[in-house]
C-alpha cells in the first residue's frame, strides 16, 4: 500500500474536496515541500488516502504574521486559524504556509 506524503485531520476533508481550504499551515517539519509536487493526501485519524493535491508555493510565515485571507485559504476565521494551530503546535510560532490545489479525488 502506497503511503500518504501529508496527512489533514477529517474534519477538513469535506474542504479540501470542495477547494474551500486551500492552504495548510505547518511546523519546520512539513516544510521540505516545494512547488510542483504532487502529494498524496490522507486523514490524520486513520490515514485513509482521500485525495491527491499539487504544492504551489511554501513560504514562511510566523503567527502574528497571519492574515483574514489566511483564514478565509482555510476556511475559518482568523481567531479560529490561530486556535487551531497553537492546539496543533502549542510551543512554535515559525510556520510554512503551503498553498496547494486539488489535483485528483480517490
Amino acid at each position: 500500500m502506497q503511503s500518504n506524503d501529508i496527512t489533514f485531520y477529517q474534519r477538513f476533508e469535506a474542504d479540501i474536496l470542495a477547494g474551500r481550504k486551500t492552504i495548510t499551515i505547518r511546523d519546520k517539519s512539513e516544510s521540505h515541500f516545494k512547488a510542483g509536487d504532487i502529494l498524496r493526501v490522507g486523514r490524520f485519524e486513520d490515514n485513509q488516502y482521500f485525495c491527491t493535491i499539487e504544492v504551489l508555493s511554501v513560504s514562511p510565515i510566523t503567527l502574528d504574521k497571519l492574515t483574514e485571507q489566511h483564514a478565509k485559504q482555510e476556511n475559518m476565521g482568523l481567531d479560529e486559524l490561530k486556535d487551531v494551530i497553537r492546539g496543533i503546535y502549542p510551543n512554535e510560532d515559525n510556520f510554512f504556509v503551503i498553498k496547494f490545489k486539488l489535483n485528483a479525488i480517490r
